[in-house]
């Protein structure tokens, strides 16, 4: 075993620990030990304390004596593997503790480049990425490379393989200087400089307390769920000093290794180890992580990879763009004969993007044909909605909406790389094959930018969409199967959703029919078929055998779940949902709120603090996570008065809703003008405040039962 290391790290937990006394004696000085202390936009207040200990932090004083405890019990002097591992926890809390004085009074301490601490919304937008391992990692690369290039080359690696990324220190500036794109859309968070590293850690502390349902203070358990369901690893790029080293062992006590360019006299198998090869670096991090990487290889000349999902190109930056109003767009994809496809044919009918002037605006059309042994209509929808993700992970690639309402944006960076519109079709092909082999042996791709063609095939898009969209409508819950989606159990071992044709689960990405082809094409994947058995309540919507399996595969911690109220036995939530419903007792109705909105609510929680409250695989009555497009449905907390019941909810959701809202209030009895009787936050954001409004309006809500 490496004694330097050890020594390292005995000797940069009694340098962060003493800085941070040194900080926190000066800010109770300035500002007193009253004064209010937390991180921004979380439930967790300080994630690392609140893992660990669960001791409660308000004040600037409270921090006082957690710092004299951990300095006294973990500080090790004798050289040993465990105690290093000691002194690294001690480096973490003092760590949490010298970034959280920096946001006191609501301060805002990081500019640009960094980003500082990342919020509780972000956390939960990558849930879905995370738990079914699109996000198959975390990587958190420190210091300074040997030259920018080759960290850029490095960071641009594993964004290609869909790692998360935290940078710290130098290596932000290198990324800057080669142009790598970094920022939460691209999963690469810039976090700061020194101990700022601490907000890679809070932000794997917080999945253990937000998906895995953790309760604060359970440290034994909190450690255990970063060792076997947070797959990250630290690489540290050149000279490192005592601070560092103690923080890598923090890092190895929650079960991450770290790897280093930098010579290492004693290494640490399988924990810390040296590879001076910028090449092979990140490879050996995922290596000893057991990190597991799907290759596939693409022919396109700009990068792939989930890390580019959220690249927003805007019009000045776009070569040309195609849909979104300004053209016609539609995608398509159909099931075809084995004579009908030839496979991996791509046909572009119209100009190439050579023909294409700068600023331009054409048509787009995608006709994808798939024949196979196993591939069924119902597939078509839900391969349809890959296009979408498949399209995006292309840097320089921006696609949004769906159908022929789609809108695609090619960057300038990648024309200038020499992407062509026939390379959709080899993404498209490639992802395809390689994410749905069981159900697809041929894929043929054509491409329309024609403006003549597309307004002839475009005919065909429509019909198809029609009878779909006729079968789906005639889908309810009375059908006798519905199915689980076990994919968040990666990170929230006891949550169990079920997915019925009126409710889709709470992430708002597997309905019904998602889950029915997901059982077929992968029959001992995550979505199970259950039958529902006996009706133990009608109302409520309580199944013996749906019970039966929720208790089973909840390792027997949820008895019992009712499908159509949010007040008795509500379903669970992992912490993926996309939005979360909470009572309002005043109002005699619910409100709903979104990730997205990050304001307060009339509950008097923000949605960081609400998910707090029924995420990780709880059932709290009277709160439940939930996908948008529920609340359009028919069985939308049906025993509870349905729509009826909704009172408050932000502008932006009213907004996305939009038509399908009001033609589901109209279907209810509610009448066209009862979205205008919900309140958002330009009417308030208090009980107190939106009630006269709701008065005004005679709410329906106002006249039903109470809801307690």
């Amino acid at each position: 075993m490496s004694m330097e290391l050890f020594k390292g790290a005995y000797e940069g937990a009694v340098t962060a620990t003493s800085y941070a006394e040194i900080l926190l004696a000066k800010a109770i000085k300035v500002h007193g030990a009253d004064c209010p202390v937390k991180y921004p936009d979380t439930a967790y207040r300080l994630p690392v304390i609140t893992a660990l200990s669960g001791e409660e932090v308000n004040t600037i004083g409270d921090l006082a004596p957690i710092l004299n405890r951990i300095r006294t019990t973990n500080i090790r002097e004798e050289l040993t593997l465990e105690n290093a591992k000691l002194n690294g926890e001690a480096t973490l809390y003092a760590a949490e503790i010298i970034e959280a004085l920096r946001y006191i009074n609501g301060a805002k301490p990081d500019v640009y480049p960094y980003c500082g601490f990342v919020t509780d919304p972000i956390l939960r937008k990558f849930g879905v990425p995370l738990v079914d391992q699109t996000i198959p990692g975390v990587a958190v690369i420190v210091g300074k490379g040997k030259d920018s290039k080759s960290t850029a080359k490095l960071v641009k690696e594993l964004q290609s393989k869909g790692i998360m990324i935290f940078l710290v220190n130098e290596v932000i500036e290198q990324c800057i200087e080669e142009n790598v794109k970094i920022g939460s859309e691209f999963i690469t968070f810039p976090v700061g400089n020194f101990t700022q590293v601490i907000h890679a850690v809070n932000f794997a502390f917080r999945a253990g307390l937000a998906f895995g349902g953790i309760p604060a203070g359970q440290r034994e358990r909190a450690i255990e769920y970063q060792l076997k369901r947070v797959f990250a690893f630290v690489i540290q790029l050149g000279p490192n000093d005592v601070v560092k080293t103690a923080a890598e062992f923090g890092a190895m006590f929650m079960g991450f290794p770290t790897v280093t360019d930098q010579p290492v006299a004693e290494e640490i198998p399988e924990w810390y180890q040296s590879e001076p090869d910028y090449e092979k670096i990140g490879k050996l991090g995922l290596e000893i992580r057991g990190v597991k990487i799907k290759i596939v290889d693409i022919p396109v000349p700009i990068t792939i990879g989930p890390a580019f999902e959220g690249e927003t190109i805007r019009k000045k930056d776009a070569w040309v763009e195609f849909g979104g109003g300004r053209s016609t767009s539609f995608e398509l994809v159909r099931m075809v004969g084995v004579d009908e496809v030839e496979d991996g044919k791509i046909e572009v009918i119209g100009p190439e993007i050579d023909e294409m002037p700068e600023g331009s605006v054409f048509p787009l059309g995608f006709m994808i044909d798939i024949y196979g042994r196993k591939m069924q209509e119902d597939f078509e929808g839900v391969l349809e909605r890959r296009i979408h993700y498949n399209l995006n992970y292309g840097e320089g690639l921006w696609h949004v909406a769906q159908r022929n309402m789609m809108w695609v944006r090619i960057g300038k960076n990648a024309h200038a790389a020499g992407f062509k519109i026939r390379d959709f079709g080899e993404i498209l092909i490639a992802k395809f094959k390689s994410d749905f082999p069981a159900i697809i042996d041929r894929v043929q791709v054509t491409i329309i930018t024609d403006k003549d063609v597309i307004e002839d095939k475009i005919k065909i898009a429509i019909e198809k969409y029609a009878t779909r969209d006729a079968r789906l409508k005639d889908l309810t819950d009375d059908v006798e199967t519905y199915y689980s989606c076990l994919l968040c159990q990666s990170f929230a071992p006891n949550h169990v959703c079920v997915v019925s044709p009126e409710r889709l689960g709470l992430c708002g990405a597997v309905s019904w029919l998602d889950a029915k082809a997901s059982n077929e094409i992968n029959p001992l994947g995550p979505n199970q078929p259950i039958e529902k058995g006996e009706c133990l309540d009608a109302e409520k919507g309580q199944w013996k055998n749906l019970n039966d399996f929720i208790y089973a595969n909840s390792h027997n911690t949820v008895e019992a779940v009712n499908f159509y109220t949010l007040m008795e036995y509500p379903m669970t939530s992992c912490g993926c949902f996309e939005a979360i419903m909470a009572i309002l007792p005043m109002c005699n109705g619910v409100m709903i709120t979104t990730r997205e909105h990050g304001g307060d609510t009339p509950c008097g929680m923000t949605f960081s603090a609400l998910a707090g409250t029924c995420g990780g695989g709880m059932q709290t009555p009277g709160f439940m996570g939930l996908g948008r497009r529920y609340i359009t449905s028919k069985k939308f907390i049906k025993a509870d008065g349905g729509l009826a019941r909704l009172v408050w909810m932000p502008k932006e959701l009213k907004e996305f809703l939009g038509q399908d809202l009001i033609d589901a209030a109209v279907d209810q009895g509610l009448g066209a003008d009862f979205v205008d009787k919900i309140a958002d936050e330009t009417v308030g954001t208090t009980e107190d405040e939106i009630l006269p409004f709701l008065e005004e309006k005679q709410h329906p809500a106002l006249t039903l039962d109470p809801m307690m």
